[in-house]
């Protein structure tokens, strides 16, 4: 059962301070240089409050851009682990989208589902997800397409709607959501019948999400990937972007004897992502590997793992330079 409390409006900077004086790290989406960023703050007056989605995801504080696995040293035809990674500290990331919340979900199932990656794990138990549902949306947004809605309790712990007179219902949904409320009780109030609907923004359902992911298969050797991956540059910024994008690289660097073990993103984007060592690349042109993301999120992963990997947050088609939508893509495949 989720449980429904009122949180003033003053009351969310109080939380963060004492969330702070706890030692816990706060995250929340903050302006810089004309876009909104995940950073840590010490206020929640720092905090960016007229935007629809930020420019990159909160992504990074559960599954860092880069993030050292271990140390190492070798000797004469052995290899001896160093140092493993400290514990990160408690996190609470404030502010996530219902969309990027709802991603934890698909980057989840890639981690955990058949092996508990160690790194990964030691993040997520220890990271708390505040969502803030969206009042507005734009053109980009596509969240109900994809079985989401901008209120949607999905992946966040505790989920606040901004109501009348800038306070927030506050829908405590998990254990987690439980036991933040219980450090700040006389923060959150009895929420009284307040209607959440009257205050999300309308995204319109713009296709059959199951009609797209049976029509998938049967499209594979189609003239449509060319077609929508003509002005594709390769640069990988969809999947940088992208809240639900696990893909990879470890690299070891090394100095003399020592060396560091570093697991990096990756995006099936790029020309050298399936490149072999004898020289062959199963994915040599681009029309190959827009086939690769779009069938990986629309088809693998639903058949595979239980999860559409499109939370619909329509970051890829914000940030692209060369105007790739992927929102048209998918109606476009719908259509043929």
């Amino acid at each position: 059962m989720i449980d429904k409390k009122l949180l003033q409006k003053g009351s969310l900077d109080e939380l963060v301070k004492k969330l702070k004086s706890g030692g816990t790290r706060v995250f929340a989406p903050v302006e810089k240089g004309g876009k909104v960023l995940f950073d840590e703050v010490d206020s929640a007056a720092a905090m960016a409050r007229d935007y629809v989605q930020t420019t990159l995801s909160a992504k990074d504080v559960i599954l860092p851009r880069c993030e050292e696995m271990m140390r190492f040293t070798t000797g004469q035809g052995t290899v001896t682990m160093e140092k493993a990674p400290d514990l990160p500290p408690p996190a609470v990331v404030l502010g996530v989208r219902p969309c990027d919340a709802r991603s934890i979900a698909v980057v989840n199932a890639v981690y955990l589902k058949d092996y508990n990656d160690a790194l990964y794990k030691s993040k997520i138990d220890n990271t708390t997800i505040v969502g803030i549902s969206c009042a507005k949306c734009d053109e980009y947004c596509f969240c109900t397409s994809v079985n989401g809605s901008p209120g949607d309790t999905e992946g966040s712990d505790i989920l606040l709607t901004e109501v009348d007179g800038g306070n927030y219902l506050a829908e405590i949904v998990t254990e987690k959501g439980k036991a933040l409320a219980a450090m700040a009780p006389e923060l959150f109030t009895a929420a009284g019948s307040e209607d959440k609907a009257k205050h999300l923004a309308d995204v319109k359902v713009q296709f059959d999400l199951k009609a797209v992911e049976k029509k998938l298969p049967g499209v594979f050797d189609g003239e449509v990937w060319i077609t929508q991956s003509l002005r594709c540059i390769g640069c990988g910024t969809c999947s940088y972007v992208c809240p639900a994008c696990t893909c990879f690289d470890i690299q070891d660097e090394t100095d003399g004897n020592r060396g560091v073990r570093l697991r990096c993103w990756d995006s099936c984007g790029f020309g050298q992502f399936t490149l072999h060592t004898s020289g062959h690349n199963p994915r040599e042109v681009q029309s190959q590997r827009w086939r690769q993301r779009i069938m990986h999120k629309f088809s693998y992963q639903p058949d595979q793992l239980q999860v559409t990997g499109c939370v619909g947050c329509g970051r890829c088609s914000r940030a692209c330079p060369v105007d790739m939508n992927i929102l048209q893509h998918i109606k476009d495949i719908e259509a043929q």
